[in-house]
């Protein structure tokens, strides 16, 4: 990442120590380390310090008490906000794709739970695309055991208030779902979101004289989604959760959206 990038886009939005005063450690070093750990998988404690903080001392403890207080405090969250709000010329909303993905998990924690297919216990979030397979949003962690359309109101609420946040709107979208989310209750949140839902049809459900909206070359836009999952596992600290906080895995999901979409704007 750019000096100049780090600058404008990212230090503005880290919250600082109490009371306004700075801490006398590089906090852009910081967020490079946090960073390398992102990509790398590595544990905190085999991070390369001395490649950023040759002349000071530093211990890895450090760099995850900044990841852990910038997690609670929201400032991965606004750092993604501000990106969304101030570039949104860069999305690509001809349509959107959502779609559900299971991680498996090493230590337990939050919201996770054993999933069958995967034999294993996983966490399962919901994220929004849009059609260049950029990340857009995502819902909160829920367990392994649950479907994709457990909780479906409060996860998609929190998919589209941060849309909201970030002054996007999604009144009118065309949004692209699996059969997994094919039902008349998740439907009908849509049609009350003022979202057109092109879901395919599960045939588990059985046969419904209920017309249902079905664009199926609209639909072949949803791969976008597997492109932009891909993207993510290029974060090998994304591929096996390792973090017992919904907050803080949230967040490295958050980090992980501003990185990929930083490298699309030049300054």
């Amino acid at each position: 990442m750019s000096k100049d990038k780090l600058e404008k886009w990212i230090l503005p939005h880290l919250s600082k120590g109490k009371r306004g005063f700075c801490t006398r450690f590089d906090l852009g070093k910081i967020f490079k380390l946090i960073i390398k750990r992102l990509k790398t998988g590595c544990q905190w404690r085999e991070l390369s310090l001395k490649e950023y903080f040759s002349k000071e001392t530093i211990s890895w403890q450090l760099i995850y008490y900044y990841f852990n207080k910038w997690c609670k405090d929201g400032s991965f969250k606004r750092i993604w906000i501000s990106l969304l709000q101030n570039n949104k010329r860069k999305l690509d909303l001809s349509s959107v794709q959502l779609d559900g993905s299971h991680t498996r998990s090493r230590t337990g924690g939050e919201s996770i739970g054993y999933q069958g297919r995967k034999s294993s216990k996983t966490s399962n979030c919901i994220f929004l695309c849009d059609n260049q397979g950029q990340m857009l949003s995502m819902g909160n962690p829920i367990s392994g055991e649950h479907h994709d359309l457990y909780n479906i109101k409060e996860t998609l609420d929190e998919i589209l208030g941060l849309l909201n946040d970030a002054d996007i709107e999604y009144k009118g979208l065309f949004m692209n779902a699996d059969p997994s989310f094919d039902s008349k209750k998740f439907r009908d949140l849509l049609d009350l979101k003022e979202i057109v839902g092109n879901i395919k049809d599960n045939p588990r459900n059985g046969d419904t004289k209920d017309e249902k909206y079905f664009d199926p070359e609209l639909y072949k836009r949803k791969f976008k989604i597997e492109k932009a999952n891909a993207w993510l596992d290029s974060f090998k600290a994304l591929l096996v959760r390792y973090e017992t906080l919904n907050i803080t895995w949230i967040s490295l999901h958050y980090l992980a959206f501003s990185i990929l979409f930083l490298r699309k704007i030049k300054v």
